[in-house]
């Protein structure tokens, strides 16, 4: 969640063991194996420090188990797709901010092999229908699946690494996650999809991404909010997964519009 902070990254694996053990243990494998491989590729050292080629491995790590049954095969899976993901960072460093494009594009690639070339099934959702709205589970759980916990107390857990590293961060995200519920709501999603947080987690991210101090900023995270839930909403009802992919486009698509709107108003300046 891109919260260069030791105390954050603890609290945040204590939210990913509280609900689930073994994806824990996926989140350590996937971060040691992307950083493993960046050590020995010799990538920079900051950068490795910073950890940014550890969280798309996690990630990576995570949502192959979430996704499978644990096997040697899907444990191979795990290993093929942190090392793969870090190779998919370094190229895409170079073009511009990569986010969590890396582990999008390896999750997805590991998915369509699994699912179409192996014949492996997806592990059936323990998701429960209901038509009673919960607030507190929905706004709790958009933090939690940003890493694939649908779990209340994971979810403060994650709200809470955010808040003792930047309180700014955590207060927009915090709009994010009800704005995302908001719309999904006006928007008559099913109310077991509202209450498991799939309408804030990508907002979430988006919200954390582009906070700063600057007033104008709000108006820019609140597009990037809005276009993450329906971007969201479009991509899930085509039958793709859509993981992070919703968050990644819209806060491109943001940042290119403040350059454009930057470079104009420079240009009336001058």
């Amino acid at each position: 969640m891109f919260q260069n902070n030791i105390y954050s990254g603890i609290l945040f694996l204590t939210g990913i063991f509280y609900n689930s053990w073994l994806l824990g243990f996926a989140a350590i494998a996937g971060t040691i194996i992307s950083t493993g491989t960046a050590y020995i590729l010799k990538y920079s050292k900051e950068d490795i420090e910073n950890g940014l080629y550890g969280f798309n491995g996690a990630l990576t790590g995570i949502a192959v188990l979430f996704f499978f049954e644990f096997n040697p095969f899907t444990s191979f899976a795990l290993v093929i797709g942190a090392i793969c993901s870090t190779l998919v960072m370094h190229n895409l460093k170079r073009i511009g901010p990569p986010f969590t494009a890396p582990f999008v594009i390896t999750t997805w690639i590991l998915l369509g092999l699994l699912l179409f070339v192996f014949n492996l099934k997806l592990l059936s959702s323990s998701a429960v229908l209901t038509e009673k709205m919960d607030f507190l589970s929905a706004s709790s759980n958009g933090f939690g699946q940003v890493m694939f916990q649908e779990n209340i107390i994971s979810g403060l857990f994650f709200l809470l690494a955010i808040l003792i590293n930047s309180r700014l961060s955590a207060l927009y995200a915090f709009y994010a996650s009800l704005l995302g519920l908001l719309i999904g709501w006006l928007l008559s999603e099913p109310v077991s999809t509202l209450n498991a947080g799939l309408m804030g987690y990508n907002g979430i991210l988006c919200a954390i991404a582009l906070a700063e101090k600057k007033r104008s900023d709000f108006q820019w995270v609140t597009i990037a909010i809005i276009l993450s839930v329906l971007l969201n909403i479009g991509l899930a009802r085509t039958g793709v997964i859509t993981l992070t992919a919703p968050f990644i486009l819209s806060t491109w698509i943001v940042l290119v519009l403040k350059r454009y709107k930057n470079r104009e108003s420079f240009h009336i300046v001058s």
